[in-house]
């Protein structure tokens, strides 16, 4: 059993740092409206 706990923690700080590596990640979910970003609403016009 502790060896899957210690797996799970590798895991998530391997995930993590991947993550904050990647750059410009928007983990914030979707998007609606004005907030939208730009390349997107000119992709469609």
């Amino acid at each position: 059993m502790w060896k899957l706990a210690v797996g799970f923690v590798i895991f998530a700080a391997l995930a993590l740092w991947m993550l904050s590596k990647g750059g410009d990640i928007d983990m914030s979910g979707e998007k609606h409206g004005i907030e939208a970003s730009p390349a997107a609403s000119a992709a469609s016009h």
